[in-house]
């Protein structure tokens, strides 16, 4: 992949900051579009990132629509979600729907977000690796116009665009720069992540969620979050667990010990134990339900977990950060073409009302799932009444995982597009 140099490519129509899943999927499709786009990405791949590396239907759609090769060696397809909870053990299919495919993937994100970054150069953008950004650059008005950065030999450099996307994950470096904190009243989760070798699951044609975390220690004692076990096809499977700042036990467990704990609870053969691991227990927070905002001020637009969009109710992430790239890329064009500078702020500032547009009633949704669950009382209930009734459980998937036509539909559709529209936006 080639990597131009500072001096190469000062200038764009728009810089994409953090080339994970969001900024490569925003620069691919912008230079898709015939647009000058400077990538910029703080490390150089292929690197390590936390993360379930469990994709949906909705993720699919978008690595499709950007033209990746699915079918290649690495990618490994399920045909749905088992869930595990209140002695219970129920395999969901993705529902078959116009608007999704009706399968998922499983990738490493030490290759994932590679692939990506590889979909936008060969669609035109300028990868910039090994460049940490640090502060916007402001004109007079103090819209933004570039951005100071340190680049590979931790000289400064500058570069300048008329817009900046910021798609620099949860860490968000670039809107705090720019005084945009995270709202706290907003879901917050926090996971934890190990790769194991597992013979007898690492193919597994369904990704597993576990509802209820049990550890020996105690008499089998329930312990808080939830769960999942994904496959990678590649003689490992992707374990971890995730908990909700509406747990009282958020911010005070140890999350690794925790994880350790329950899978000392599973059985033998399924080998996830300590001998098998591959890697470090490594953890990462879950910003979500829009947690900070506004997504479109003075030049900048936010994507992805910068923006605080993973769904609250599954802790997806990826889909959400590839389809606010993509639309964040669609009114950036727009803008583009615009004479003026009030203009091209016109047509920028519809970006904001498309995402809660798009999430905002859904999010609401998902934040009200988030404080029910986060009492364990709830949650045992739900589990242990829910579980036993297979067409509930397919509705609760649809919800979870937000699968719906949003036009037509069965009933189950209607129900849940209805409960969005209703639901005021967050």
């Amino acid at each position: 992949m080639t990597v131009p140099h500072a001096s190469d490519s000062a200038e764009a129509d728009v810089i994409v900051v953090g080339a994970g899943p969001g900024g490569s999927a925003a620069a691919h499709h912008l230079a898709a579009h015939g647009a000058n786009v400077l990538l910029l990405e703080k490390t150089e791949f292929p690197r390590e990132k936390v993360c379930g590396d469990g994709l949906t239907p909705r993720a699919v759609k978008q690595l499709i629509r950007m033209g990746v090769d699915i079918t290649a060696p690495g990618w490994l397809q399920n045909k749905g979600l088992r869930v595990i909870g209140g002695g219970m053990r129920l395999e969901l299919d993705w529902p078959d729907l116009e608007s999704f495919p009706n399968y998922g993937l499983t990738r490493t994100r030490m290759d994932f977000d590679d692939i990506l970054a590889k979909r936008a150069v060969a669609a035109g953008a300028k990868l910039v690796t090994n460049t940490n950004v640090q502060a916007p650059i402001l004109d007079a008005a103090g819209r933004v116009i570039g951005v100071k950065a340190t680049g590979p030999g931790k000289e400064p450099v500058e570069y300048r665009a008329p817009i900046v996307i910021a798609a620099d994950g949860v860490s968000g470096r670039f809107p705090l720069s720019m005084g945009l904190t995270k709202r706290e009243d907003r879901p917050i989760g926090v996971a934890v992540r190990r790769y194991y070798k597992s013979e007898t699951k690492h193919d597994d044609d369904y990704l597993e969620s576990w509802l209820e975390l049990r550890s020996k220690e105690g008499g089998d004692k329930l312990l808080p979050g939830y769960g999942w076990i994904f496959g990678m096809g590649d003689g490992r499977v992707n374990v971890g667990l995730g908990v909700l700042n509406s747990s009282s036990a958020f911010g005070k467990t140890d999350y690794r010990q925790m994880l350790t704990d329950w899978l000392d609870n599973t059985p033998e053969e399924w080998g996830l134990r300590e001998e098998n691991a591959d890697g470090k227990i490594l953890g990462a927070a879950l910003p979500m339900g829009f947690n900070r905002v506004p997504h479109y001020t003075r030049g900048v637009m936010l994507v992805g977990d910068s923006g605080g969009m993973v769904n609250p109710f599954n802790g997806e992430g990826i889909a959400y950060a590839m389809e606010s790239g993509a639309l964040a890329a669609e009114i950036a064009i727009q803008a583009l073409a615009r004479g003026t500078t009030p203009e091209r702020e016109r047509a920028l500032r519809l970006y904001p009302q498309e995402l809660k547009l798009r999430y905002g009633g859904y999010y609401r949704l998902g934040g009200m799932f988030v404080k029910l669950i986060g009492n364990p009382q709830v949650m045992k209930l739900a589990t242990r009444h829910g579980m036993p009734h297979p067409t509930l459980m397919k509705f609760v998937l649809k919800l979870l995982a937000n699968l719906t036509d949003p036009r037509g539909g069965d009933a189950m559709d209607k129900i849940i597009n209805g409960l969005t529209r209703i639901a005021p936006a967050v």
